[in-house]
């Protein structure tokens, strides 16, 4: 038989999911609760402390707790990458997702700092070069007004990039365009990429950087760019709040059996 605290959590979990209680709307306060039979102090103590271990709530001092809006920005797949976007233009890959999702931006919501680094296993695979080589990490963290939504650090060889506007810490893309208008600039056309994704629990220092709620996981993405003649120009790891994003990608279904014949 579960602990009383335990269904108490398990019937506001669900009111939340039902849309009894709306998205930002403020639980009722623990003495009410109390007061209204449903079980001791510490009973809705321990249900309230359960949902926001389950990333349903917040609890604040002196605004009590409510339930965790969910508004996530659209993380575009394919299409935020698209040519005419940073090529012809200058909507580069976060400010494409923002205006997909209808959301405000500023060019300096977007901070960085650029070092010089020893590659470790992750990044000389990632980069194809040996373990300790010297790359190039340009590490951004990209703000949505004053809430951090995602860092992305990307990763490159110095003889690509040296000298280039990449290499160029002042806050914000790296000119009109953004970092792959500067490969582009310099004769690397990016052609193709590949992403991997997965959720994992935060690290403390992700926590107090993305400033994530009690039980918000992160999204890491892991993402190789390459030239058409199959040179990596790009390799980035970005950590994402698992609830400021809605991922969307949109892409032709393929044929293998079909093309194999037309091969034949």
């Amino acid at each position: 038989m579960a602990p009383k605290w335990r269904d108490l959590a398990d019937r506001i979990a669900e009111q939340i999911r039902s849309g009894e209680y709306a998205p930002g709307a403020q639980l009722p306060q623990i003495r009410d609760l109390v007061e209204a039979g449903e079980g001791s102090k510490e009973t809705v103590h321990k249900a309230y402390k359960a949902l926001e271990a389950e990333g349903l709530v917040t609890s604040t001092r002196g605004h009590g707790t409510m339930v965790r809006p969910r508004s996530p920005l659209k993380r575009l797949g394919i299409s935020r990458y698209d040519k005419a976007k940073w090529r012809d233009g200058d909507e580069v890959a976060f400010i494409a997702d923002r205006v997909a999702s209808g959301r405000a931006y500023k060019r300096n919501e977007q901070t960085q700092t650029v070092s010089r680094v020893q590659a470790d296993g992750l990044v000389a695979e990632g980069l194809g070069v040996p373990i300790g080589s010297d790359v190039f990490a340009r590490a951004r963290l990209v703000k949505e007004g004053t809430q951090p939504t995602h860092t992305l650090t990307s990763y490159y060889r110095p003889e690509h990039v040296e000298g280039t506007r990449i290499v160029d810490p002042t806050p914000g893309p790296a000119g009109r365009g953004g970092g792959y208008r500067v490969l582009y600039d310099a004769g690397y056309e990016i052609d193709h990429m590949r992403e991997a994704l997965f959720a994992r629990i935060p690290t403390a220092d992700e926590v107090q950087l993305l400033q994530l709620p009690l039980g918000e996981p992160v999204v890491e993405l892991h993402r190789t760019t390459y030239t058409a003649d199959g040179t990596v120009v790009e390799f980035a790891v970005g950590i994402h709040s698992a609830s400021r994003f809605a991922w969307e990608y949109d892409f032709k279904v393929p044929d293998s059996a079909h093309d194999r014949k037309g091969q034949e």
